[in-house]
C-alpha cells in the first residue's frame, strides 16, 4: 500500500489515505472527496486533475510526457512540481506521496 496525503489549497486541511499499487491518483483523490474534477475521466484531454506534488516526492515519480506538460501549460496555479493526477499511477515501493490541491482549476477544453 501507498500512503497518499492530500493537502488543501490553503494548506490547512490534510487527508491521509491508503491506496493499492496500480491505482491512479485521480481515482484515489476522487474517492477521498478531493476537489479534482477530472472532466475527461482520465483520458489526458483536460487539465482539471492538476495537483502540485511535494518537492520531496516529485523525483520519485516517472517524468511527465510531453503531452502532459502541454496540458499543464493550460492549468491554473502551475508550479515546477505540477502533474496531472490521471497520469500518476501509484507503484509498488512508493511509500508515500504528498500532493496539494491548486488554488483553482481551469479547463481550457471548454467541456
Amino acid at each position: 500500500m501507498t500512503r497518499v496525503i492530500f493537502v488543501s489549497a490553503n494548506g490547512e486541511d490534510r487527508s491521509e489515505v491508503d491506496a493499492a499499487p496500480g491505482q491512479r491518483l485521480l481515482e484515489v483523490a476522487q474517492a477521498d472527496g478531493q476537489p479534482l474534477e477530472g472532466t475527461c475521466e482520465g483520458q489526458m484531454a483536460c487539465s482539471t486533475c492538476h495537483v502540485i506534488v511535494d518537492a520531496a516526492d516529485f523525483a520519485k515519480l516517472p517524468r511527465a510526457s510531453e503531452m502532459e506538460e502541454d496540458l499543464l501549460d493550460l492549468a491554473s496555479h502551475v508550479s515546477r512540481t505540477s502533474r496531472l493526477a490521471c497520469q500518476i499511477h501509484l507503484e509498488e515501493g512508493l511509500d508515500s506521496l504528498t500532493v496539494r490541491m491548486p488554488g483553482a482549476a481551469r479547463n481550457m477544453q471548454g467541456r
